[in-house]
């Protein structure tokens, strides 16, 4: 039994090991050119299924906390017309995800003649230093010295602020959202965000957790005091979506840009106490601009997607409504993601041990079907985890490894076994019949 055990513990490491092997090999994408399904499937998880096919819309109503203003293209000037009328209805949190810089490198009058612009800037900032709780966007970056100092890090030491006379004595919040794209030109998936950053010593919460402070206090601490670094967003639904690309549409009220300039076309109460987030959902809202636009867990098309869902605007406003709801996902911790597997896979060999002991012949069909049930069980029981508790059962790395169990345990067994047997009988330094396994 002993041997049985260790023999097992050891084909458990090789599944691991061969597990290991493919990724590296998969880094080196050797094959990614023979390869379109890995492709179209690479950026998806399971727990987008769970929120685009499984969730129980019903508990999901239109959050009428929250209302987003559409800034179009605006200019300064206009913005601030925008903002003192949004101001006269007298919301209680106003945030705009709009930075008040020029990107252009040379900064001078030619290329960034809105920083020169001192009267204009001056109206802008008055008027929102004017209202207590008023949340600019500033952003959280890396030095190049930096990156050139410790490389690819999660550490920051650079705060990119709006122009300081528009800013002056507001709040501030970092618009910086988690996604696995290089530049902002690239196609960006967003699943989770960072709540709050210290850089240089000090604490940056961000933007959507800003204007939920100044909102709720006692729920934004409650929501702090979990101590995540990162937190999954629990999207609860999206503006009016003409065009159909995600889910749960219509579930945040908004004004476009015509409207929010014209109280005529609005009743003040919309506004009034609420939290009113400020940025761009293209010219209009018909307009199919994929600017500052993300994929989201509610895209219809959850694998090999053609367009994003979601302005980053709304993806800010998702973060409010969890917070002020309460409503967050827990997730299975990392370490005990890899105790999971290797005991599973522990448990397959040691079935697949006794099959090829008891009944070899069958041992093909029966490992096959013990993978294939084993896979699919995972799968349900991290789209119900998320669906019923909003929990996220991480199951990757176990169901990569089940995957890989009977393939790996045949050559187990058929090369590395034979191969130390074939060592142990005819190492001189080894009495007679050996074994090194």
């Amino acid at each position: 039994m002993k041997r049985f055990l260790l023999d097992s513990l050891l084909c458990t490491l090789f599944v691991f090991i061969f597990l290991f092997g493919l990724l590296k090999i998969s880094d080196l994408k050797i094959f990614n050119a023979f390869d379109p399904l890995g492709k179209a499937l690479g950026d998806m998880e399971l727990t987008d299924i769970a929120f685009s096919q499984f969730r129980d819309t019903d508990e999901l109503k239109v959050d009428t906390n929250v209302v987003i203003v559409n800034t179009g293209y605006l200019n300064r000037r206009q913005l601030t017309e925008q903002i003192a009328t949004i101001i006269a209805c007298k919301p209680r949190v106003i945030g705009t995800d709009i930075r008040f810089v020029c990107l252009h490198p040379s900064q001078d009058s030619i290329n960034c003649p809105q920083n020169y612009d001192t009267l204009t800037n001056l109206l802008l900032g008055s008027v929102t230093s004017a209202f207590p709780n008023f949340v600019h966007a500033e952003k959280i970056e890396q030095t190049d010295s930096l990156i050139r100092a410790l490389g690819d890090t999660d550490i920051y030491d650079s705060v990119s602020h709006s122009h300081p006379l528009v800013v002056q004595n507001s709040y501030e919040g970092f618009v910086n959202l988690e996604t696995e794209a290089g530049h902002q030109e690239d196609l960006k998936t967003c699943r989770r965000f960072t709540p709050r950053i210290i850089v240089r010593g000090e604490e940056h919460l961000a933007f959507s957790v800003q204007m939920a402070m100044l909102y709720d206090s006692a729920k934004t601490k409650r929501f702090l005091e979990r101590g995540k670094e990162s937190e999954v967003i629990n999207y609860r639904g999206n503006i009016i979506d003409w065009f159909g690309a995600g889910d749960l549409s219509g579930r945040y009220q908004v004004l476009d840009v015509g409207q929010s300039l014209d109280t005529t076309q609005f009743l003040p109460s919309m506004l009034k106490d609420k939290i009113v987030i400020m940025g761009f959902l293209g010219e209009n809202l018909f307009d199919t601009s994929w600017d500052d636009k993300f994929f989201t867990p509610l895209n219809k098309v959850y694998a090999g997607r053609a367009r994003p869902d979601m302005y980053g605007v709304v993806v800010h406003a998702n973060i409010v409504s969890m917070i002020l709801n309460e409503d967050y996902v827990d997730e299975l911790p990392e370490s005990l993601q890899f105790v999971i597997a290797f005991f599973l896979v522990f448990l397959n060999v040691m079935l697949f041990g006794w099959i090829t002991r008891k009944i070899p012949v069958w041992f093909d069909s029966l490992s096959l079907i013990i993978q294939v049930l084993q896979v699919s069980l995972l799968v349900f029981l991290m789209i119900e985890a998320f669906n019923l508790f909003s929990f996220k059962l991480n199951l990757t790395v176990a169901l990569a490894a089940i995957a890989l169990v009977g393939t790996s345990f045949e050559l187990y067994t058929t090369v590395i076994k034979s191969l130390f047997k074939h060592v142990g009988e005819n190492c001189p330094g080894l009495p007679n019949g050996s074994r090194l396994y």
